[in-house]
């Protein structure tokens, strides 16, 4: 028998039977070739048989071909990436683990497999390790945060603020849905809207707040959300009591218990060697859950003379939508003027737009062709500060 180095006669009687049979392969002596596929696999196959039957022999190659040749290639990767502050990469799921590697918020890795409570995964260094499986955000939630970032990126700046501890930026409103990216304390962040969600408590249950002492009923209690935009460029939304808006401290002393939504600097004035801002603020009152964004607005003027802000306009009662938007325009004699938009809906729901120009220090109503001029309640005095 002439057999191809490494085999003999007696390595063909280690050939599984039904392998010999399905092959056709018969104990007689035969010549044989061993083939070398590119997946490390060697074959024996017979040159010369007695009963060969190779539309047997088709499947079970393929079978034995097909995982080793396909191993690494055209696999799907999952991709994923880590949802808190910080990581080890440890090398086993057991309580005694070396370290071999850390990964930050926001990295994108690369999942190898999952066990439970774990996953593998490789960082785009090529470190591999496992991690808990409640620390990795999902190529879908990703995604999301890239849209909102599409969707949001023309929307003006409502105000800033800065976070009262690290907090986690979400997809949409609420403390059960997806989040990514967090933020670190006194972070700096610009506010865009406003939403609300219901609060829930551990368990996941909303807590619910009567609607009034007639009712028996109960409404789950509602809680204030904004959609930031951090110094990143990330977009999310944060839990709004998280927040403090830096409202500069000359105005808001003024607020007189109100919250303040929003603010914006209109212009300047030159009082001696100084330029002083002049500034439109939104407010409303301070609880959470409200039908609307704002419900009062105010320009705040400088005088020049006594060296003081003023209250130079003030509106109340309205069904404010965020965003508020700024411009300037030419109004001919009175030269370009900044001008702002408020949107307001009516009893029925409608959105319309306001606009208002100021030329220091007075704040009017400009009216679009063709709109009716409502009739104004009696003015009440200036308030000076």
């Amino acid at each position: 028998m002439s057999v191809s180095p490494g085999y003999n006669a007696r390595s063909l009687k280690s050939v599984p039977a039904l392998f010999r049979v399905l092959c056709g392969i018969s104990r007689r002596t035969q010549r044989f070739k061993i083939l070398t596929q590119p997946c490390a696999i060697l074959f024996v196959t017979p040159v010369k048989t007695v009963s060969f039957c190779p539309w047997l022999l088709l499947p079970i190659m393929l079978a034995l071909l097909l995982p080793g040749c396909n191993r690494g290639r055209g696999r799907v990767q999952e991709i994923a990436y880590v949802s808190v502050p910080q990581a080890i990469l440890r090398d086993h799921v057991s309580a005694v683990f070396s370290k071999t590697g850390v990964v930050k918020n926001g990295d994108r890795v690369q999942v190898l497999e999952r066990e439970r409570r774990f996953a593998r995964v490789r960082t785009a260094s090529g470190a591999e390790g496992w991690i808990e499986q409640r620390a990795l955000a999902p190529q879908s939630v990703y995604d999301g945060f890239q849209k909102l970032v599409q969707q949001e990126q023309t929307v003006p700046v409502q105000a800033t603020g800065t976070t009262r501890n690290d907090t986690n930026i979400h997809l949409d409103p609420g403390r059960e849905t997806e989040h990514l990216y967090q933020l670190n304390q006194a972070s700096k962040v610009s506010i865009l809207k406003r939403a609300t969600a219901e609060k829930t408590v551990p368990g996941g249950m909303a807590k619910p707040t009567s609607t009034s002492k007639n009712e028996s009923k109960s409404a789950p209690l509602q809680e204030d959300w904004w959609l930031i935009r951090d110094a990143d460029g990330r977009v999310g939304w944060v839990l709004a009591r998280m927040v403090d808006l830096d409202v500069p401290l000359e105005i808001a002393q003024y607020a007189e218990g109100q919250r303040t939504v929003a603010f914006f600097v209109l212009n300047q004035v030159t009082d001696g060697d100084k330029k002083v801002p002049q500034y439109l603020v939104v407010l409303t009152e301070p609880k959470d859950g409200l039908p609307f964004d704002y419900d009062q607005v105010r320009v705040f003027t400088w005088n020049v003379k006594r060296h003081r802000y003023e209250t130079a306009y003030r509106e109340h009662n309205l069904n404010g939508v965020l965003p508020v938007t700024l411009s300037h325009e030419d109004f001919g004699k009175e030269g370009t003027l900044p001008v702002f938009i408020l949107r307001v809906k009516d009893d029925d729901g409608n959105l319309s737009e306001r606009k208002y120009k100021m030329n220091t220090p007075i704040v009017r109503r400009v009216m679009a062709p063709g709109e009716a001029k409502e009739t104004s309640a009696p003015r009440k005095k200036s308030r000076h500060h």
